[in-house]
């Protein structure tokens, strides 16, 4: 798709500015005055910068030729020149050229997510898993993976969970869930839209619902009882993504330790499974 023959966002937006809406010129205004700020910001972060609606924003990203927030993300992120895995160059050229450095550099990283996570929210969080009649595990496109990963572990410390990765599946398990059962979301933009589906889908059933994301202000966060943000610092949008899911997996791992710690925790049936495995082994 060429989105307007190669056109930059700026000159888009230009281009269409005397044809759009007054609060959808609230956006363009900020993303002309503001483009580095505006390609690090999601939906509800655009939108809360320029003072208007979600809707809004989408709508705005339609009407200068966009099919939605993201293309128009990556469009402005190729524009603003970043570069592979949303870091700059100068800090790619310092220390992360060397193995230890870069080991270093994720081991700090890791350690910052920490701080947007406070031993409360990880309590509540656990307790919920703890006293779930199943936990449904929700994830599309490349975080799927983790969906697995997390019903996996899930299973072997004994908690009963569901997972896949159609959304046809996990739609009908929440659809079919019982009062204490728990949703568990990971999306890393917090704005997968089958993912906040099925969130929504989750409150309207009265389910206790935890979401795993990267931004405290997405559709998703406002969905959740509990909040596990899996971020580290202010990062930039990188328009040749890596699809690195360190973050997620840091957030996922603390909590299956946490998990791991309970002693309420029976895992009786989960030894039996490891046990059945251990034949397959040498």
């Amino acid at each position: 798709m060429d989105f307007s023959e190669g056109k930059t966002v700026v000159e888009m937006i230009r281009e269409k500015y005397n044809q759009i809406f007054m609060a959808e010129r609230k956006v363009a205004d900020f993303v002309l005055e503001n483009p580095e700020r505006a390609v690090n910001a999601n939906v509800s972060e655009l939108a809360n910068l320029s003072g208007v609606s979600d809707a809004t924003v989408i709508r705005f990203c339609k009407r200068i030729g966009f099919q939605g927030h993201y293309q128009f993300r990556i469009t402005l992120s190729r524009d603003l020149g970043r570069i592979m895995g949303g870091y700059s160059r100068k800090e790619n050229e310092g220390e992360d050229q060397t193995a230890a450095g870069l080991f270093q550099s994720y081991a700090r990283k890791i350690s910052a997510i920490g701080k947007h996570i406070t031993d409360e929210t990880m309590k509540e969080c656990v307790n919920l898993l703890k006293s779930a009649g199943y936990v449904h595990v929700v994830a599309t496109g490349n975080t799927t993976h983790l969906a697995r990963y997390m019903g996996f572990r899930l299973g072997r410390l004994g908690i009963r969970c569901t997972y896949n990765d159609l959304p046809e599946y996990f739609f009908n398990h929440i659809n079919l869930a019982e009062p204490e059962d728990v949703v568990f979301a990971i999306s890393e933009s917090g704005s997968s839209k089958q993912v906040v589906q099925a969130l929504e889908l989750a409150k309207e059933k009265g389910l206790k619902t935890i979401a795993v994301t990267g931004y405290e202000y997405s559709p998703m966060t406002k969905l959740a009882n509990c909040l596990l943000l899996s971020v580290f610092e202010e990062q930039n949008f990188d328009y040749y993504k890596t699809y690195s899911h360190l973050k997620e997996i840091a957030v996922l791992d603390a909590v299956l330790e946490f998990l791991s710690r309970e002693e309420s925790i029976s895992q009786t049936v989960a030894n039996q499974a490891e046990m059945i495995l251990s034949e397959t082994k040498i």
